[in-house]
């Protein structure tokens, strides 16, 4: 699985810089039905992640079996956000996943927290419209942002539910987490301030490595993000964030608008992905593909078909 990964990544420069001339001739085609039907694909693009990998099969499938349409997924670009969103801009993607803040944050240029998730979610929509034509469509329900954690036991020896919790015995316990969030001002420095952690000793720890040393018990606690696929795992526990200090980043479709045009199905094909997640089940995916070795494609069709979306 990780040779497949590594392929994705590296092979997705060469697919954006290909893009623009692989959808040339536009044009349209006639469905059984008799509906007209464009001659190009639905051009979906997706983050090197697991989670992404999963959610672009999903739009993909239900594009092709709902809609009707040929889609053309490309998985793993490479810098996420800041090069997608600008292949977005070019025309050379349709649509991709895309998580709240990051849209809010990095895109249009705002600080965390300056309003509430759905007041957040309606200037998303309104201000990529005007600066971008495009828009978010649906809410898929999980939120991938940053968890503090703990083994179970740990969580049971010294009755931890919440950071506030943890804060109490900070003291005795080692922290071990990736660099970037340890340095990172939003990341272990504010939390810190935020709770009072004074943690024993803090380690920097491959991101890679994080869980297996945190089950190992070289370290205590660590950094996870709420829908990381061991989380799903009973032997680990995500500390409830009970002053509310992480931004939330909700998972949604942004899709340009001359897209939903094009793609008349489109629209209302993408709003079956509003509420069909969790951040459990979203965890429980990403460990059957990264922990199990199951294809993506099979992951995101087997959900949707469990849910009642699809048909067998």
């Amino acid at each position: 699985m990780k040779l497949k990964r590594i392929t994705a990544v590296l092979m997705s420069a060469v697919l954006v810089t290909g893009l623009a001339g692989c959808a040339g001739n536009s044009g349209s085609g006639k469905s059984e039905n008799g509906e007209s039907v464009p001659d190009e694909p639905v051009k979906i693009a997706t983050k090197p992640m697991t989670e992404q990998f999963i959610l672009g099969e999903m739009l993909k499938v239900l594009i092709e079996e709902k809609a009707g349409y040929e889609v053309e997924l490309t998985k793993g670009i490479g810098g996420g956000t800041s090069n997608i969103q600008p292949a977005m801009e070019k025309g050379e993607f349709d649509l991709y996943p895309e998580y709240t803040s990051s849209g809010w944050i990095l895109v249009l240029g705002h600080e965390a927290g300056e309003v509430s998730d759905d007041e957040m979610f309606e200037k998303l929509k309104e201000e990529y419209e005007e600066n971008y034509d495009m828009t978010w469509v649906g809410l898929y329900g999980q939120n991938n942002t940053y968890a503090v954690v703990v083994r179970s036991d740990t969580a049971e020896k010294y009755g931890l539910e919440t950071c506030s919790d943890l804060a109490e015995v900070s003291g005795q316990l080692v922290f071990g987490g990736n660099p970037d969030y340890i340095e990172r001002a939003d990341g272990l420095p504010g939390v810190s301030e935020m709770y009072g952690f004074e943690f024993k000793d803090i380690m920097d720890i491959d991101i890679g490595l994080k869980y297996e040393a945190l089950r190992n018990g070289d370290i205590d606690v660590t950094n996870g993000y709420t829908t990381d696929a061991q989380i799903s795992q009973d032997d680990v526990v995500a500390l409830a964030d009970d002053k509310n200090y992480q931004v939330n980043y909700f998972c949604s479709t942004v899709v340009r608008e001359d897209a939903l045009e094009k793609f008349p199905k489109l629209e209302e094909t993408l709003e079956l992905m509003d509420g069909i997640l969790t951040d459990q089940k979203m965890a429980e995916l990403n460990y059957q593909v990264e922990e199990e070795g199951r294809d993506e494609a099979d992951v995101a069709r087997d959900y949707l078909v469990a849910e009642g979306i699809l048909e067998e």
